[in-house]
């Protein structure tokens, strides 16, 4: 597995999962995208977005997406370190994240910023994001330098497969639906 910059072609792939996933999607440029791929099949894993404010000049991590059958497998953990290696490469030392899911981002280091004191640009996202997305949209900060990759995440990573449907939880039954399959008649029943 490795993260590398999304490609123009990715366009189309990036929105269908965006969309599919319910995530952010506001000023779309698939350049501002990192993909997680798997070196030997070539299938995208994940992806994420860092996302430069002007005016003042504010950075924001955004849109990490991670696909069912790659999930706890370390693939957002590195999505979002490449994203932060992003982020100081442009010369950012503070980087924010809008998420309704913390818990996921503190194990790395983030923390939990005060509105109060956030940049113009990040404050406006979060009233934009709890109206659009969820009222539960809290914001976090992290020193650039400050990102910790757990090690359990980063050995995961270096041996990540796609599983199968069945590896991805268990299969669901009528009973999960409220139906008795053995009294329930349907209208093509196989069994007359």
């Amino acid at each position: 597995m490795y993260v590398r910059d999304a490609r123009n072609r990715e366009e189309v792939w990036l929105l269908d999962h965006i969309e599919a996933m319910g995530l952010d999607d506001a000023a779309f440029r698939s350049r501002d995208y990192v993909i997680a791929v798997d070196e030997e099949s070539n299938t995208r894993a994940g992806f994420g977005r860092i996302r430069i404010h002007k005016d003042p000049d504010a950075c924001e991590i955004t849109g990490i997406g991670v696909l069912d059958g790659w999930r706890d497998q370390g693939v957002g953990a590195h999505v979002i370190e490449r994203l932060l290696q992003k982020a100081g490469d442009e010369g950012f030392g503070e980087v924010y994240s809008l998420t309704d899911q913390p818990e996921y981002l503190v194990q790395f280091g983030f923390e939990f910023a005060d509105p109060e004191e956030l940049p113009a640009p990040i404050a406006e996202r979060i009233t934009e994001k709890r109206e659009t997305v969820s009222d539960e949209i809290q914001p976090l900060r992290i020193d650039v330098d400050g990102f910790e990759m757990p090690d359990r995440l980063r050995e995961r990573f270096k041996s990540a497969a796609e599983r199968d449907a069945e590896d991805a939880g268990p299969e669901e039954t009528p009973e999960d639906f409220g139906i008795d399959p053995d009294e329930a008649t349907y209208k093509y029943d196989p069994r007359g």
